[in-house]
């Protein structure tokens, strides 16, 4: 994979920080029927009007590329609004939002997008890239909708590299409310085709054992941080969520279960993370309620 490396401390990207872009999408019911069913909730339909829960804006916004403008990855070619990072594996490392009030089903939505960072670094598995996008999303009433999206680039690790030797941490426990997951391929299917996400990583197993060398089908960052907050909207339906941190710690992988916890360290701040089989921390994350 020596194509894909980097030079020492080069960041050939930093023309990129500024660049903008914007699209405007109607919000739609639909979508938000089909996460429900997904995520196994019994809510009531929405109609012109209906609140978008909590990070379901990201059922809105798909890259749409053409079939001919793919990757080899399922992934839009590199170019354009992003850097063209060549390192072949890439994932959401973490974001933070806020909500100054909820997007309506019906709403026009206009999103701002700017990349806000390029930064290059050396890690334990090898080279990274790492692109913090910033978003706004407004709607007539203004913006309401404020994120910082973080993207990892990095390389693939040598086929005879030994398994890294460091563990993940283990995840904290106390947790006052909990719900095991079972992140079977139909679930990960069926978030990959609402978010219009053609990564193989999430639904071809050939290629994600094969060619990226993942033990098995990789649960989505954004789908693990929905679950943090549905999990969190169960026990406590009735509170607005006014902003929302999370950050991936380990992959997630559909041949075992994990756990989503919640613990209110105060009534308007929990933390909520992700526990892996083996009691691991894939990811943590914090929410701010009222």
């Amino acid at each position: 994979m020596s194509s894909s490396r980097l030079a020492p401390e080069s960041n050939p990207w930093r023309d990129w920080i500024g660049r903008t872009e914007t699209h405007v999408e109607s919000v739609t019911a639909m979508p938000q029927v089909a996460l429900s069913a997904t995520l196994d909730r019994d809510d009531a339909r929405p109609v012109p009007g209906s609140e978008v829960p909590p990070l379901w804006h990201w059922l809105y916004f798909a890259p749409i590329a053409r079939a001919r403008d793919l990757g080899p990855d399922g992934h839009p070619k590199r170019g354009g609004f992003l850097p063209p990072v060549p390192l072949p594996r890439r994932m959401w490392a973490g974001g933070r939002l806020s909500f100054a009030h909820a997007l309506r089903v019906g709403d026009e939505v206009k999103r701002t997008s700017r990349i806000a960072d390029v930064t290059t670094k050396q890690g334990r598995t090898g080279q990274l890239v790492f692109v913090t996008v910033h978003h706004e999303l407004a709607d007539a009433r203004g913006v309401a909708v404020t994120e910082e999206h973080d993207i990892v680039y990095r390389d693939m690790p040598p086929p005879d590299a030994a398994s890294p030797s460091a563990k993940p941490a283990p995840a904290p426990t106390g947790e006052q409310y909990a719900r095991e997951i079972v992140p079977d391929p139909v679930l990960l299917f069926r978030y990959s085709a609402l978010t219009f996400n053609g990564h193989r990583i999430h639904y071809d197993r050939s290629y994600v054992t094969g060619v990226e060398g993942y033990p098995g089908l990789v649960v989505h960052g954004p789908l693990i941080a929905t679950l943090l907050l549905d999990n969190l909207r169960r026990h406590h339906p009735d509170a607005h969520v006014k902003a929302f941190r999370f950050r991936a710690v380990s992959p997630l992988f559909d041949i075992h279960r994990f756990t989503v916890c919640g613990r209110a360290d105060d009534p308007q701040h929990h933390a909520l993370w992700a526990r892996n089989h083996e009691g691991a921390l894939a990811m943590d994350a914090t929410a701010e309620i009222a």
